[in-house]
């Protein structure tokens, strides 16, 4: 895990960096609050941060309280502030800033690693707890209310860039019959499958999310039509190109797929509308095919 420490004493960054890379941290040491702040600013930024109280241009608890004020889709950064003061009173200053934990000054190597193994497991259950809120229990996929947060958000950054979106509504055909068939152990099994050959099918910045029982929804930035068409049928024979062993069972399965792409800012609602529209198509059509809303 990667944590920042940002102090102006070079005895206390070198303890902190010694401490921090013994304990197998990826370290990052800065020697003032603002130079922290740009630090997190960056992508992939640590979300374990030391900060000393005081510091030239930022102190501690300032940055702390720029950490707070980002926007709430941010990943969460724990914080834990170096004091000299032990007081009370600007220990709940600290605390009120934001700051998760302190430790006082001289600090003690032992207890900051402790504090800091605290911090790594609160980090990983808020990810945990994240994850378990976005995504879907039985086949790990991004579940409907995150999936279309997504499309949302690619639609805005389309507007914006100029560039397409593509949507593909697809869905399970016959899935009934599995269940009735096969058992629904066997038929979530059929899901799972589908939903993995789905994602080692997709480009890395696709996103696909499990829409409402055997239906899925994948959403395709910079595609226009004809790529997702594409895309779309890449799927089509990922799915069909060989059968799901399930509980025993070996099922083939196939799907229909619904293409709709824009290069404006559409509500979300009417884009679902006009691929569902073509999903309907595809499964009118005879099912296991690609069809687009003209």
């Amino acid at each position: 895990m990667k944590v920042l420490a940002a102090d102006d004493s070079p005895v206390s960054r070198h303890l902190l960096k010694t401490a921090l890379c013994s304990s197998g941290y990826e370290t990052h040491v800065v020697d003032d609050g603002a130079e922290a702040l740009r630090v997190l600013d960056q992508e992939g930024s640590p979300k374990l941060v030391i900060l000393d109280w005081m510091m030239p241009h930022m102190d501690g608890v300032e940055v702390c309280r720029a950490i707070r004020k980002r926007p709430p889709d941010q990943p969460y950064v724990y914080v834990i502030l170096l004091t000299a003061n032990g007081h009370q009173e600007q220990i709940n200053e600290g605390l009120e800033a934001g700051a998760d934990d302190y430790i006082t000054k001289p600090f003690d190597l032992q207890e900051l690693k402790a504090r800091l193994r605290v911090g790594k497991r609160i980090l990983e259950l808020h990810e945990q707890l994240l994850s378990q809120a976005s995504h879907d229990s039985l086949t790990g996929l991004l579940n409907r209310s995150a999936i279309l947060d997504t499309l949302q958000k690619e639609l805005i950054r389309s507007a914006r860039a100029g560039s397409p979106v593509s949507i593909i509504m697809t869905d399970l055909d016959h899935f009934k019959n599995v269940n009735d068939t096969y058992g629904h152990l066997a038929g979530d099994a059929v899901l799972r499958e589908a939903a993995r050959r789905m994602s080692a099918s997709l480009r890395v910045y696709d996103s696909v999310g499990r829409y409402g029982g055997e239906e899925f929804l994948v959403v395709a930035p910079g595609c226009g039509v004809t790529d997702g068409v594409d895309l779309a049928e890449r799927l089509r024979k990922c799915i069909c190109g060989g059968p799901i062993d399930a509980s025993g069972d070996t099922i083939s399965v196939t799907m229909s797929f619904g293409v709709a792409a824009t290069c404006d800012m559409k509500q979300v609602n009417e884009l679902l509308r006009v691929a569902d529209e073509a999903l309907y198509a595809a499964k009118k059509a005879g099912r296991n095919r690609v069809e687009v809303n003209s």
